[in-house]
């Protein structure tokens, strides 16, 4: 017979799936709105310009209403920070405890910035608002329930996750990444809320945009063994060029800053201007790049047209995102990859060494490897690909591409990308100390790390900090000084707000790494 406790603790899980399913419908519909909204803008921008060419003098009025929309936008940026680019730092920042927001106030705000923003044609993804968007839903769900600080978390998690699948109609891949790239938290009492969350938004999605994959990129043959050699080339040469997309992404607001008699206000400004003969032009390259994704293996097959491409989205997504407006680098960073495949493919023709045909394959090869060393979440890259492009048969060369252009990263030091941004943007924005206060947090234990197999009492815990429960699968512990820590334990702390950050960082390093 089930105890009271456990008794409990199923009701408890059985309402955190309940408010997982309500968090995954209410992101399913605000994401796909806002999906919807830009796709219509974005549409709207297209026909704008291609009027334009039989009528000219429209872009007079065209080109002083973009000077007013960035300098609106800009104040909306500048006067409301935690809505400035595409989130996840935001979000990683409150799923560790380092960084807090009210929802309301970030929800509206980013929707509207990210709608005209990204709309408007820059080089910007939905992705990273649409996962802040999830996580204020989330929050704001689990906040009207007063569940406590854990709930709000994973409540945080599941929103974040489910605004990603929304985005991508990808919920496995969307699922992993929120747990491998943002919370760093495996444990069941998250991962089955999230994956709920997860199924419920995509289903919501469905419904706006159907079952079509959301990068249809057909392919007709697969790569023999005989060329796997091009993937081992491609991962070096996505990794080296990955460490400079970060490298640059990383500099931004610093270069920024150092353009004179230039407000934080203007930055938009710049990217508005420049995207009007990019629109005048290039019309087919605006927004995230999922058009462009779609349509680059029916384009001219040129060397000298991908390679141009690639110099413009790379050097027009970095001044996009450095604008500091609402908008993300998720589906840029998959564009460019894709077209550094294309880029590769021409050149192996060219020089004789591969076929013309398999250019949709390695244009799926280049998203894979591309996410994969930037980010530095091999794993999530493989799955999202193949979730998006909505077939199995490229997991052996997905994972070869993604594995050799992480570890050439890792071989220049490039540390994840979303990571190094949330460290940069914590840095940024320092919280209030609350000395009266107490936070919650949650850690899960690696194997061997340092605190797999030790005892609690054996473990110098900083000052003021408690550890309340131990969740070790679907088990409940009350700890004490002889409680034995095991590899897949989720711990909940309580630590004082004053220290926060600081004891998360010492006790989440001794989960996560082994002594020495």
């Amino acid at each position: 017979m089930e105890s009271r406790k456990e008794t409990f603790h199923r009701y408890n899980q059985f309402n955190q799936l309940i408010r997982a399913i309500i968090i995954g419908i209410l992101t399913g519909l605000v994401v796909s709105v806002f999906r919807l909204i830009i796709q219509h803008f974005l549409q709207l921008v297209t026909a704008s310009f291609a009027y334009f060419h039989s009528h000219p003098l429209w872009l007079i009025p065209w080109t002083i209403g973009s000077i007013i929309l960035a300098l609106l936008l800009g104040w909306l940026a500048q006067s409301y920070p935690d809505i400035k680019g595409s989130g996840i730092p935001q979000v990683e920042g409150q799923l560790t405890n380092q960084f807090d927001e009210k929802w309301w106030p970030v929800l509206w705000r980013k929707f509207l910035g990210g709608i005209f923003a990204i709309g408007s044609g820059l080089y910007l993804g939905r992705e990273g608002p649409s996962i802040q968007l999830g996580a204020t839903i989330g929050q704001g769900v689990e906040e009207k329930a007063k569940v406590g600080h854990l709930n709000r978390q994973i409540g945080i998690a599941s929103g974040a996750a489910a605004g990603l699948s929304a985005a991508f109609n990808a919920p496995i891949a969307a699922t992993i990444f929120i747990l491998e790239e943002v919370y760093h938290n495996f444990s069941p009492v998250i991962w089955l809320a999230t994956f709920v969350s997860s199924l419920c938004s995509n289903m919501v999605s469905m419904q706006f945009f159907g079952l079509r994959p959301v990068l249809n990129v057909p392919y007709n043959h697969m790569l023999p063994n005989n060329l796997y050699w091009h993937l081992i080339a491609l991962g070096i040469l996505l990794g080296i060029l990955g460490r400079l997309y970060q490298v640059i992404i990383l500099h931004l607001n610093g270069w920024m800053a150092r353009i004179p008699k230039l407000s934080p206000i203007a930055y938009p400004i710049i990217p508005f201007l420049l995207v009007i003969p990019i629109a005048w032009y290039f019309p087919i390259t605006l927004g995230g790049g999922n058009e462009l994704i779609i349509i680059l293996r029916s384009l001219p097959f040129s060397l000298a047209l991908f390679v141009g491409l690639f110099v413009l989205r790379f050097v027009f997504s970095m001044i996009s995102y450095g604008s500091q407006l609402p908008g993300g680098i998720f589906l840029p960073i998959l564009t460019l990859g894709a077209i550094l495949g294309a880029v590769y493919c021409a050149l192996m023709v060219r020089l004789g060494l591969m076929p013309v045909r398999y250019l949709p394959n390695f244009i799926i090869y280049g998203m894979a490897g591309y996410f994969a060393c930037i980010s530095k979440a091999p794993f999530t890259a493989i799955l999202l690909i193949t979730e998006m492009v909505g077939s199995l048969a490229h997991l052996m060369p997905l994972a070869l591409v993604a594995v050799v252009a992480y570890l050439v990263v890792d071989a220049l030091h490039g540390e994840p990308v979303y990571t190094a941004m949330f460290n940069a943007f914590i840095g940024n924005n320092p919280q209030p100390a609350r000395h009266k206060e107490d936070v919650t947090m949650s850690i899960t234990i690696y194997a061997g790390a340092r605190l797999d197999g030790c005892k609690i009492k054996d473990f110098p815990w900083p000052i003021d900090c408690i550890v309340m429960v131990i969740y070790r699968g679907e088990e409940k512990i009350i700890p004490n000084g002889q409680t034995k820590l095991q590899a897949g334990d989720t711990l909940i702390l309580r630590a004082n707000s004053a220290t926060t950050r600081q004891a998360y960082h010492e006790i989440s390093r001794a989960a996560h790494y082994a002594q020495g």
